[in-house]
């Protein structure tokens, strides 16, 4: 996988070192990882709608 580098500034590492002692992770970059991936895996379960209503359309309403 092809690498990616950001710059971040001491409030973003501040997060990111919380990130990493709560999840248990050893790098601030593993924290940045499973931030990304986390937000990924929210993303997508929304984009599929996974955990929505669904609604009866009446057959008069569609066009």
């Amino acid at each position: 996988m092809p690498e990616l580098q950001i710059a971040i500034n001491e409030a973003d590492r501040d997060v990111l070192e919380r990130v990493r002692l709560q999840q248990g992770l050893d790098t601030v970059e593993q924290a940045a990882e499973w931030l990304l991936k986390s937000r990924l895996r929210r993303s997508v379960r929304s984009i599929t709608g996974r955990g929505r209503a669904l609604y009866l359309v009446p057959r008069g309403a569609r066009k």
